[in-house]
């Protein structure tokens, strides 16, 4: 080939490079989250305007549950998500190879039961019936693997009859002596106490002081074709974890309205406005982006249970799918104000 017909080809080819990742750059990054009160940083980020400061454009919708967001991260219709862990490694064995970037909260789910039931341990919860959700969901592998098989020391299946229902289901099957006790999160768990006929059995958060929960997390082809937007996101997500701490009561209001919180009344008649609600909540639930040694050591323990109660076809290590490295970019570069 000629020098000037070689010079005029590569300079079309690098052109045609160019547009391809100017037009990349100009769609969206989709972010999938699961509509739950833990997940506020992506509300927070996403209407404090925290992604567009940042220079990202991002559109963002809520699913019910881990496993569903999780099949339209297989199907290619996300790019991110804020998503619980175990889901994320189910599909990494199966040939999914995303990676977790950052973390989202700590703290959220609790056992609790009637006011006056005769359940006061995880140990009395031999023969009864229990609310839970999806089998080999997140919930589902903490509430066998570690409340009944660890903490209680029953065998899921063969103790206790686990019965899968919707969260905001449980409080009235409690109530109706549906199930005995119920394994939920919050603001679930605050809007049954706040009644005034629940207790609490086991927070989770106190016998795991700050056990990480939701994560965010990236597809294969979105870390490889987006990085700068990938960064960008995580300094928006910190950002939100940040207002989210230092401004508590503007955070309250907004969780208030994002998740439609509605107004508890109690069984003495009292009626208790939804930000007490999100306070109550808070007792339980914290937020931080940071993920720490003890962060991966309980992804790995979440591993190791989702191996043994077969939900998992082969083992696998904690750091294989936690990547640290985004969110040291994303600390080392300034974030926008």
């Amino acid at each position: 080939m000629k020098p000037v017909k070689l010079l005029i080809t590569l300079s079309l080819a690098l052109a045609s490079v160019s547009a391809a990742t100017a037009q990349a750059q100009e769609k969206p990054i989709r972010i999938g989250w699961v509509y739950a009160m833990a997940n506020a940083p992506a509300v927070i980020a996403d209407r404090k305007g925290y992604f567009k400061e940042e220079g990202v454009n991002v559109e963002i919708k809520s699913f019910g549950d881990g496993p569903i967001l999780q099949q339209a991260l297989s199907a290619g219709d996300l790019d991110m998500a804020y998503i619980g862990a175990p889901p994320v490694f189910q599909w990494y064995a199966r040939g999914l190879n995303s990676r977790i970037l950052a973390k989202v909260n700590y703290g959220q789910a609790a056992v609790i039961t009637q006011a006056n039931s005769s359940i006061r341990t995880v140990a009395d919860l031999k023969g009864k019936k229990i609310a839970g959700v999806a089998k080999g969901s997140g919930m589902d592998v903490l509430l066998r693997g570690y409340v009944l098989k660890e903490a209680a020391g029953l065998e899921p299946d063969r103790d206790t009859t686990i019965v899968n229902m919707p969260a905001g289901n449980m409080p009235a099957a409690l109530d109706r002596n549906l199930v005995d006790a119920a394994f939920t999160w919050e603001p679930f768990i605050a809007t049954a106490l706040l009644r005034g006929n629940t207790r609490l059995v086991l927070d989770i958060n106190k016998a795991i002081p700050q056990y990480p929960w939701y994560i965010v997390m990236a597809m294969p082809r979105t870390l490889a074709q987006r990085p700068d937007d990938i960064v960008k996101v995580l300094r928006a997500h910190r950002r939100a974890i940040d207002f989210l701490n230092k401004h508590p009561d503007e955070a309250n209001q907004i969780i208030a309205e994002a998740f439609e919180i509605p107004t508890v009344k109690t069984v003495d008649g009292r009626e208790i406005k939804p930000i007490e609600v999100v306070k109550e909540a808070r007792k339980r639930i914290g937020w931080s982006d940071r993920i720490q040694q003890n962060d991966v050591q309980f992804i790995q323990q979440l591993m190791n249970y989702s191996r043994a109660l077969g939900f998992l076809n082969k083992d696998l290590r904690a750091t294989e799918i936690i990547d640290t490295t985004w969110q040291q970019r994303a600390e080392k570069a300034p974030a926008k104000r």
